[in-house]
């Protein structure tokens, strides 16, 4: 399968929407970083692709349920599309820590389903994260790109990347500013 567009790979908690060490459990509590979805329409406008790859432990924690997962993911897809954007596919673990499963970031087995799904190239895409996970799944996929988001616990996941000498390729305050930055570096600008 050939791929079409460029693809950025884009974490949930903390990038597209606000985080909380409860975990998001319910369609109820999804909030928007602002701007974040319009981030993301201005993606899709300047010919990119968005894959969601996001970890979700409170399902194996017992803490929420499929159902609810999808409900949140449904309430943040009409939010989206609300701004002219849209999420190609969402990939997510629901295993635990101590599961030892291949999916769960940093490990980086959702990523290596998008790019057999997909016929993705990794050198040519991007991922956006707000943590240290979210890089390491990036390298570990061989994605060309990985981007840290000081929105979450961006900044905390600064210090450990540094700490670690692992730096991402750019650090930006937000969701709006990465996408600003993949565009340019890019060359594209957005589809009349």
């Amino acid at each position: 399968m050939k791929q079409m567009k460029p693809i950025v790979f884009l974490d949930r908690d903390g990038v597209i929407n606000q985080d909380s060490p409860d975990y998001i459990k319910t369609a109820n509590e999804f909030r928007f970083i602002p701007n974040s979805a319009g981030a993301i329409a201005l993606l899709c406008e300047s010919g990119f692709e968005v894959i969601l790859i996001t970890n979700q432990s409170m399902i194996h924690r017992g803490i929420s349920t499929l159902p609810h997962l999808e409900a949140i993911f449904e309430k943040m897809k009409a939010g989206i599309r609300a701004k002219g954007g849209q999420i190609k596919d969402i990939f997510y673990c629901p295993h635990g820590p101590d599961e030892g499963c291949a999916c769960r970031k940093p490990k980086p087995g959702m990523i290596l389903q998008a790019l057999d799904r997909y016929g993705i190239d990794p050198a040519t895409a991007f991922m956006v994260g707000d943590s240290a996970k979210d890089i390491g799944c990036a390298r570990n996929a061989g994605v060309g790109h990985a981007l840290l988001v000081l929105t979450g616990n961006g900044s905390q996941a600064r210090e450990t990347l540094m700490k670690e000498n692992t730096p991402p390729d750019f650090t930006a305050p937000d969701l709006m500013a990465a996408v600003q930055w993949i565009i340019q570096t890019q060359g594209y600008s957005p589809q009349p």
